[in-house]
């Protein structure tokens, strides 16, 4: 009888500088909505991870905040689980905007990636999209390689997230990574291990960055205070923080109309993840500066352990 073949298995650092559409890969290679996403910059403030399990064996995908000049100790705390996430892969994705010119935050991660003990895969993304042109991108890391003085082989896979293109070939290039193991990092069926409570929050807050847009995004927190379950009927207490009295009725809306619409597109998208029938309640509360209140990052989870 033949000896069935080990499981390949890696863990793999999705990194790179924030929209750059990390978030949307790593939903499109899971199959599933783990991360939000938004056009806002620097909508992932967690390390989230995405399982990706079929015959071959099992990636587990860590899509990270991407790198931003840091304002805030919220700001330092996601760049930092950003690079504490690249440091423990097995195998780093970095992933570029093949849309717009390189940013200093590109040339900053392939400066890492060039000294990196992990193999690294280059994702240009949005090849869908006009003025994609992914040379500039192999043309950057040759001229960092040069002034480095040193060189190392990637492997550079052009794609698009949104649409899907060349991604079984990203897939392909991940798995070539991975190692055998004597068994899988995760059961099969599971597609993502992060705290529901985190997970509820995330998708509020998306909801209200659809609403908002560049108003203040950056201002708003979001906190899940408490779970309340009846066999499939679920009510979740959620707190919105704001940092200053006047930002209270930009998020609560004309009339309640904000808050309204993140209950109707939330509640369902948040039930459907959960196989639940949830029931938000939103309260907006004042919390003065509360991006930099380490005590508050870390009940949304920014901090410490979950």
């Amino acid at each position: 009888m033949t000896a069935r073949p080990q499981p390949r298995c890696a863990v793999i650092g999705v990194v790179g500088r924030a929209s750059v559409g990390k978030s949307t890969l790593v939903n499109r290679l899971v199959g599933e909505k783990i991360s939000i996403v938004s056009p806002v910059p620097q909508t992932t403030r967690n390390t989230i991870r995405g399982v990706l399990t079929d015959r071959r064996g099992q990636l587990v995908l860590v899509d990270t905040p991407g790198l931003h000049k840091s304002e805030s100790p919220l700001g330092t705390l996601m760049n930092r689980m950003a690079r504490h996430a690249a440091a423990n892969a097995d195998a780093l994705l970095l992933v570029f905007d093949g849309s717009h010119p390189p940013a200093i935050e590109d040339d900053g991660w392939m400066r890492r990636a060039l000294f990196a003990e992990q193999p690294v895969v280059c994702f240009v993304n949005q090849c869908d999209r006009d003025g994609f042109d992914a040379a500039r991108y192999e043309a950057l890391w040759h001229r960092v390689e040069q002034e480095k003085g040193t060189a190392r082989a990637v492997r550079w896979i052009p794609g698009s997230a949104c649409r899907g293109d060349n991604l079984p070939a990203l897939a392909d290039a991940l798995f070539g990574l991975a190692a055998p193991a004597p068994a899988l990092l995760f059961p099969p069926d599971t597609v993502t291990d992060y705290p529901r409570r985190l997970a509820i929050a995330d998708v509020v807050r998306e909801k209200l960055f659809d609403k908002l847009q560049q108003e203040l995004p950056h201002e708003v927190g979001v906190r899940v205070d408490e779970i309340r379950e009846q066999g499939r009927a679920w009510r979740a207490e959620v707190s919105i923080l704001v940092a200053r009295p006047s930002q209270k009725p930009i998020v609560i809306g004309p009339k309640g109309r904000t808050l309204r619409h993140v209950k109707r597109a939330a509640g369902p998208e948040i039930g459907a993840m959960f196989d639940a029938d949830v029931e938000l309640a939103l309260w907006v509360r004042v919390e003065k500066d509360w991006p930099r209140n380490f005590w508050l990052l870390r009940q949304m989870g920014y901090a410490g352990e979950r």
